[in-house]
């Protein structure tokens, strides 16, 4: 498994159907590099700055992570998970509690 995958994906609304899955570090460095450039501010800066020291192995992944979701929400783009992933999250965790 790729160590620059999170613990937790984040989900992004972008329009009014779009949702978008920022599973890895390099999803979240491709995502604040397409930004665009009139909307950035300090959160953006922040974050890219997080997620570029992670890159580099000078912070943890989750200090990237938790600062792209600080900027996902700001710029209120953060979406809670769809609902068929926590349907399917939900299945999986029965099953594995009628396993016991």
């Amino acid at each position: 498994m790729n160590a620059r995958y999170f613990d937790e994906p984040i989900f992004l609304r972008l329009g009014t159907k779009l949702i978008r899955e920022i599973a890895s570090l390099d999803d979240a460095i491709e995502f604040l590099d397409a930004w665009p450039p009139a909307q950035r501010n300090l959160f953006h800066e922040m974050a890219w700055r997080m997620c570029c020291e992670a890159f580099d192995g000078h912070k943890p992944l989750a200090v990237a992570r938790d600062a792209f979701e600080g900027f996902a929400k700001r710029a209120n783009i953060l979406e809670a998970q769809p609902p068929s992933v926590t349907a399917v999250k939900n299945q999986v965790t029965s099953a594995e509690r009628a396993k016991t």
